[in-house]
């Protein structure tokens, strides 16, 4: 990476360079734990300084050559036949980003991610629908839970997605590696997992948010609010179906209905293009609990079509009794934040780049990429915290893009 006793390393970079060495010897410390091999352990590393690395593609002959090894031997050895636990490695991520950048003002994020894939031989893969075009391809799709928080965010959870057609063909599950123990699950029901997991670690989120997919399943919100009250901001289609009193209401109806005045103008965060602008109302449904929750539908409209149904976007949300509609609002707009995580992670960190087919191959990369993506998230959080704004300015609050967030870490590992 670079040397301490470099002349061109003066003053506030020999500063920055001590304060990186410390993040790092405790990130290694905390990871190393789980390899019990030294080989291991050092393949590890060296795996995750060629992610975070400029190299251009991270395959596996790039990606050991940036290492300095001969061949990529190692590596495929790393992902495949070497003894560690992807999934304790994963818990220890989780743990590192909600230590470094704090667990007040937390929210987890669910979403999903597709890799398209040219074969038939990857575990999981066949045409289905992938987020990342939109439309049916061959692919492999992947559950992700993200951290979101106002000093950084990054992917903390992964499961990989597999079809019906894969739990019911027990040749493609041996050729895969696929554990007896592992069933069919529903993208839902993959991320009520990880929220499980995550809930029984003792995580206490402020708000759980997710998109259609997920709002859509009512066990997933039910459960959310049964066993744990957990606020939530839940995208729902146009004919979900709520009560108000004694009458069912479909939301595209309460929308079409709602006057004019009932609508506010608010922001929800910065994107690529500036600020987020809509059209925001909310209404309160019935919620059968008494515990100072409520639940209410929140509504959105595109401010440039104010009369085309198709601008309209709906969520379900489940929060205390005085949650107001701005603090809603911020909320919905931090959703974006996963898919941010989503496109650094593939265009920097080698996320969809990977050159394994097995079962463990695929977790034990994702998780890799989690690690270096939380480590780069909590040295830009430590080397040059966020100014937090009062909470009133949250929603319409600018805040450095991730993008940026990510070039300013990286680039102390690159001096």
């Amino acid at each position: 990476m670079f040397e301490s006793d470099n002349p061109f390393l003066t003053g506030t970079a020999l500063d920055a360079l001590s304060e990186w060495s410390n993040v790092l010897k405790t990130f290694q410390s905390r990871m190393g734990q789980y390899f019990a091999r030294l080989e291991a352990r050092q393949s590890a590393f060296d795996y995750l300084q060629a992610l975070m690395s400029p190299v251009g593609r991270k395959n596996g002959w790039q990606m050991a050559e940036q290492a300095g090894h001969q061949t990529p031997y190692q590596f495929q050895h790393l992902l495949g036949r070497a003894q560690w636990e992807a999934d304790e490695v994963s818990q220890e991520v989780r743990e590192y980003v909600l230590e470094g950048l704090g667990r007040e003002e937390g929210i987890l994020a669910v979403d999903e991610t597709g890799f398209i894939k040219q074969g038939s031989h990857s575990v999981g893969v066949q045409v289905q629908h992938c987020s990342l075009t939109g439309r049916l391809e061959n692919c492999q799709v992947g559950v992700f839970v993200a951290y979101v928080h106002p000093q950084g965010h990054s992917l903390i959870e992964r499961r990989l997605y597999l079809p019906q057609s894969w739990c019911n063909d027990a040749d493609k599950r041996a050729k895969a590696g696929v554990p007896e123990s592992v069933k069919f699950a529903t993208k839902p029901q993959l991320a009520k997992q990880m929220l499980e997991s995550a809930f029984e670690a003792g995580i206490r989120p402020g708000w759980v948010v997710a998109d259609e997919v997920y709002g859509n399943d009512g066990k997933l919100w039910w459960w959310l609010e049964e066993r744990y009250q957990q606020p939530y901001l839940l995208t729902v289609a146009s004919s979900h179906a709520v009560l108000i009193g004694y009458q069912e209401h479909r939301v595209r109806a309460l929308a079409q209905a709602l006057p004019d005045e009932q609508w506010q103008r608010l922001g929800c965060g910065w994107g690529t293009k500036g600020e987020r602008i809509y059209d925001w109302a909310k209404i309160e449904v019935n919620c059968s609990h008494e515990s100072g929750m409520k639940r209410w539908i929140l509504l959105r409209r595109n401010v440039d079509k104010p009369d085309d149904p198709l601008s309209l976007t709906y969520y379900q949300g489940y929060a205390p009794a005085d949650t107001t509609l701005e603090a809603m609002v911020f909320v919905a707009g931090q959703r974006w934040r996963i898919e941010e995580c989503f496109a650094i992670a593939k265009d920097k960190l080698g996320l969809s780049q990977y050159e394994v087919r097995s079962w463990q191959g695929w977790h034990r990369h994702m998780t890799l990429v989690m690690a270096a993506q939380a480590f780069l998230t909590v040295l830009r959080h430590q080397l040059e915290p966020i100014p937090v704004p009062p909470k009133n300015l949250q929603p319409n609050d600018k805040t450095p893009s991730s993008m940026a967030a990510f070039k300013a870490a990286r680039g102390l590992l690159c001096r």
